[in-house]
């Protein structure tokens, strides 16, 4: 199954939804999609959605999910990354009215970058993402927040 959360901003993420809801309508996405669309105005036709989720209910959607695709949210990447979920991250862009400017780009590519996630910024070729992403291998999100606290102890014990 395929998880599709946009985030709970007041910002709508027309753009993405309706081009997934196409692809799955022309047959291009075969795979069972569930989103999350948020304040998103376009209200898909071919897979379920909910404007929102409680905590559980997302905690839930990511468990059963095999394939996460979300916009720049740093939270859900890394929560996802952890679960070891493949992750297809859209951009929100400024110039659709998706968000007040376009840093979702430069994080998202950060994560790419790290292998974590793939980045799909034209969201017409959503379909081949979605199959590149199953045979993709991604390097699971490590906390360092340890390292950080030994560090500061070892700091403290040596004033």
């Amino acid at each position: 199954m395929i998880f599709v959360t946009v985030g709970s901003r007041s910002f709508q993420f027309d753009r993405l939804i309706k081009a997934l809801d196409e692809q799955v309508g022309n047959g291009k996405i075969t795979m069972e999609i569930f989103a999350q669309i948020g304040a998103t105005n376009y209200k898909p036709k071919n897979f379920k959605y909910k404007d929102f989720l409680n905590r559980d209910e997302f905690k839930q959607m990511q468990a059963d999910s095999d394939i996460i695709i979300t916009h720049g949210g740093t939270g859900v990447i890394v929560n996802a990354s952890k679960m070891n979920k493949k992750i297809i991250g859209v951009p929100r862009l400024k110039k659709y009215n998706e968000h007040v400017d376009d840093h979702q780009i430069e994080l998202l590519k950060e994560f790419e970058k790290a292998k974590m996630i793939l980045v799909c910024e034209n969201v017409d070729e959503l379909y081949k993402v979605i199959e590149k992403v199953t045979q993709t291998e991604f390097i699971q999100y490590k906390s360092n927040t340890n390292n950080i606290l030994n560090s500061i102890e070892e700091f403290i014990e040596n004033i």
